[in-house]
């Protein structure tokens, strides 16, 4: 599978929240991914940037297309940990960048780091989150 093939798959069946939200794979790999959202004022708290929970849920769920990229054939993951220093906001009509690289990938738990940035290229938010990999339909 190309990479284009592999973005266009992954935005295709990307999690139902993530798609309402908007967020858009760029580039895919198993050691980076790229996306951006956006930003609406459904997006945004007052006044007119983006939500706080907004960019977790953003960076939440490209963690969790690392972890899918990473882990075997059958496995389920689900984040375990989230943690997020917010930097500066981005506001509404902008364009949030993020990138997501892996931090470690074991057996059991792979730690992602995600780096948002605004419109301007400005670092806005940074999250690291831990993901849980289990066999299907285990514990």
């Amino acid at each position: 599978m190309t990479g284009d093939e592999l973005v266009a798959a992954l935005n295709k069946n990307n999690a139902p929240f993530a798609k309402m939200m908007g967020v858009k794979i760029t580039a895919a790999s198993k050691e980076r991914i790229e996306a951006e959202l956006r930003v609406t004022p459904e997006h945004c708290t007052i006044p007119a940037t983006l939500h706080g929970g907004a960019i977790m849920a953003f960076a939440d769920n490209l963690g969790g297309v690392g972890a899918f990229l990473n882990m075997p054939e059958g496995a389920l993951t689900t984040t375990i940990e989230s943690k997020t220093n917010f930097l500066r906001p981005v506001p509404v009509g902008q364009t949030a960048k993020a990138v997501t690289t892996p931090v470690k990938l074991g057996r059991a738990i792979q730690v992602w780091k995600t780096d948002i940035y605004d419109g301007e290229g400005r670092l806005a938010a940074i999250v690291t989150q831990t993901q849980l990999i289990r066999k299907s339909g285990g514990e």
